[in-house]
């Protein structure tokens, strides 16, 4: 139901969106230009008279000067959030500098709105904690102290040292987090959930070699109406692999095949939702490649150029010996068609039509072809002949390429239909049987039940955790590596709150001395002191933390682009988990904690008689 509103509300907003460009772009160019300016400055006349209203209301100096970066950030971010959001964000888009920054611009400018927010908000809780009691009183009062002007400099100090720390493992367990997130998704949209097949003793079942009965053996149809039937499995399909070599008129590639079954593959994997270029639907009928209309894109290249089908006359493959448009001029097609007999033209002219075959892009990109262009597949599983064992070969067209954004499965894979991969391979059976669970987290379950399901059938069962176990291991053990090692700068942020608390008692030394002797316990004096540094440490994880919150959603939102053509992936993954920075604020407040401790029990222990002794 979740997945239902999340999927109407999307449709509305991009019904809403087009309509609205639509509406725009209806207008004339002057009449934009109007609006854009009168909008403009009715926001400038806006922003100017609240500033300036704010500002009478502040007090001199810091304060003011706060409110007005305040309300300028505040401006700054709003333009440079409406600019990001109608930039055009085409495919495969290479890194634009002026679009970056204005993207990035919006989501600093948005930070600094909070960071100025926060600093205009401190005062107010200071004083609020001013009146809560006696430690919180002194504590607050030794904070923002201007009369030790060196302690309250060391105090920004450590307030600082402990908001960077934070900020930066704030970003990076975002980043890694959002990479890992991305690298997931990837992974679950080019893989089912769980895979069904049989292993033999010598090599996987249906394959020369094995042993034990495989899926080629078994009656895989009644044992995919079983699969189907268990609860919590969403869709299933049969798959059969194979290896084989790939070759077109300039280029050489191995592949690794996989026949698919078109009607059930794009429930269980994203490979309809990948296809780039072409359509899924010339997989299955590859005789409408010839039909394709000259505006129909048949590659889409750097910086999302598209290259177009064009005249067919151009596209058309000649007959055998000829050399291809210019083959088919020297027959007498193209300028000549007229002078041939229809029926003849249309013999000269029609394309041999093969079964389809849809390709990653890095695999087509190295072949050197595009949608529409013969490639050869030649089996490593040959047929005797009077030489001997010879390879298969067959001829195959490129009805679409896909783009997964792995380069692992975009530069080998290629998918045919289930019944031309099982004659190519000569091969009856099936591979295995990919399954999608509902929800992804509980593919244990569902393989649990598969298992009692499918009992005694010598199959093997595995779901993607087990597929791909050392991967997400290394990057979740990554992470907490990253997070410790970064967690050392908080406590480096610490020794600065200890030489300030270690200080601070030394200066108030007299002053801890009448506390005493007015009747402040030991504990009291204790409570004050670690107060104070949670109070420091408290400051700075909030600001810490909060920065890293609100620059990592301005990142999210407007987007980080980066060059797909060398990263592989168009745009920088964030992540933004509530949990890792409640981990991160824990692990500040708990370290600035244990670093109050010596000072605090430091000045507890200072007896009344030496704090005045030379006064």
């Amino acid at each position: 139901m979740r997945q239902l509103v999340a999927v109407a509300s999307d449709e509305l907003y991009a019904v809403v969106q087009s309509a609205m460009v639509e509406r725009w772009s209806g207008l004339g160019t002057a009449a934009q230009i109007a609006i854009g300016s009168a909008l403009g400055l009715s926001l400038l006349a806006l922003a100017f008279w609240v500033t300036r209203r704010l500002a009478r209301r502040a007090r001199p100096g810091r304060q003011r000067f706060l409110v007005v970066c305040s309300c300028c950030f505040v401006v700054l971010a709003l333009g440079l959030g409406v600019w990001a959001y109608w930039l055009p964000e085409p495919e495969r888009v290479s890194f634009v500098l002026s679009h970056q920054v204005v993207r990035v611009g919006a989501a600093l400018f948005g930070t600094l709105t909070m960071i100025s927010g926060m600093a205009l908000a401190l005062p107010w809780a200071l004083d609020r904690l001013e009146g809560r009691g006696f430690v919180s009183f002194v504590a607050a009062r030794h904070v923002r102290a201007a009369k030790s002007g060196f302690l309250t400099v060391i105090s920004i100090l450590s307030i600082a040292g402990v908001a960077i720390s934070s900020f930066a493992l704030c970003a990076v367990v975002s980043i890694m987090g959002g990479f890992g997130a991305d690298l997931k998704h990837k992974i679950l949209g080019n893989n089912a959930h769980i895979s069904i097949d049989s292993i033999g003793e010598e090599g996987r079942a249906g394959l020369p070699g094995s042993t034990t009965p495989g899926l080629g053996t078994l009656p895989w149809d009644d044992l995919l109406d079983k699969v189907r039937v268990v609860p919590g499995v969403y869709a299933a399909t049969p798959v059969i692999t194979g290896e084989a070599m790939a070759s077109s008129q300039s280029n050489t590639a191995g592949v690794l095949l996989r026949g698919v079954e078109p009607n059930s593959i794009g429930s269980v994997i994203d490979l309809v939702k990948n296809i780039e270029v072409g359509k899924f639907e010339y997989l299955l009928e590859p005789e409408r490649l010839s039909e394709m209309g000259e505006d129909e894109p048949i590659w889409i290249g750097r910086g999302g150029h598209r290259y177009l089908n064009g005249p067919r006359a151009q596209r058309r493959s000649a007959p055998a010996g000829s050399g291809g448009a210019s083959g088919a001029r020297d027959l007498g097609v193209g300028d000549d068609d007229e002078a041939l007999d229809p029926d003849v033209a249309d013999v000269i002219q029609r394309e041999p039509v093969y079964p389809g075959v849809v390709l990653g892009r890095e695999l087509a990109k190295t072949l050197h072809v595009y949608v529409g262009d013969e490639i050869t597949l030649v089996s490593p599983v040959g047929e005797l002949g009077p030489m001997g064992v010879l390879p298969r070969a067959r001829k195959f067209r490129v009805a679409a390429v896909f783009y997964s954004g792995m380069y692992e499965y975009d530069s080998s894979h290629a998918y045919l239909t289930l019944e031309e991969a099982q004659r190519f391979l000569d091969r009856p059976g099936i591979s295995q049987i990919e399954v999608k669970v509902e929800r992804e987290d509980r593919a244990g379950e569902v393989r649990q039940r598969l298992s009692d399901a499918l009992t005694g059938q010598d199959l093997r069962i595995r779901d993607w955790q087990e597929l791909n176990k050392g991967l997400f291991s290394a990057l979740e053990l990554e992470k907490i590596v990253t997070f410790i090692i970064l967690s050392i700068a908080i406590v480096v942020g610490s020794f600065c709150i200890i030489c300030t608390l270690l200080l601070m008692v030394t200066e108030k030394s007299k002053e801890i001395a009448i506390l005493k002797a007015t009747g402040a316990s030991d504990l009291g004096i204790l409570e004050v002191f670690m107060s104070e540094g949670l109070l420091i440490g408290g400051i700075g994880t909030v600001f810490g933390v909060t920065t890293g919150l609100v620059l990592c959603l301005g990142l999210l939102w407007f987007g980080v682009r980066l060059d797909p053509d060398v990263y592989y992936v168009d745009r920088l993954p964030i992540n933004v988990d509530p949990i890792d920075y409640a981990v991160v604020a824990l692990c500040s407040l708990g370290i600035t904690i244990l670093a109050t401790i010596y000072p605090a029990v430091a000045a507890s222990r200072l007896r009344p008689v030496e704090g005045i002794r030379y006064e």
